[in-house]
């Protein structure tokens, strides 16, 4: 295996994509994987600062990370930060199917949440509850 120089890492696309089918909405929707700056800003949302008092705030977790993910045929987000609400609205069978698909794209496993949620006082049903 040959060793990558920095030009090259900085050159390489390694983006990916996925496209998951949604028959409740009537389509596909496409994932794109995200950046590692994205990926901490979104694990840094799973927890609040209150006071000094952090604790886990799972709520919309998945909605969250499918705005990061989702794009359109160009690569384009499909949502802004202002979708959100509605977004984590819809039906959560396919917003699960959805969710999945990002954390398999972001490298996010139950275990990596588990680990952002387990000393903030949310219990193993608290955080299994976001996939």
């Amino acid at each position: 295996m040959a060793l990558l120089s920095r030009d090259d890492i900085r050159a390489a696309d390694d983006s990916e994509f996925d496209e998951i089918e949604c028959p409740e909405w009537g389509g596909a929707v496409r994932l794109s994987s995200i950046s590692g700056r994205q990926r901490d800003r979104y694990e840094a949302s799973l927890i609040e600062d209150r006071g000094g008092n952090r604790r886990a705030n799972l709520e919309n977790a998945r909605a969250k990370l499918i705005v990061l993910c989702a794009v359109d045929e160009k690569g384009r987000k499909l949502f802004t930060p202002e979708d959100l609400n509605w977004l984590s609205a819809k039906s959560a069978k396919p917003l699960d199917r959805l969710f999945d698909a990002c954390r398999k794209l972001t490298g996010l496993s139950q275990e990596d949440v588990d680990k952002l949620t387990e000393d903030f006082g949310a219990t193993q049903d608290d955080a299994s509850s976001i996939g």
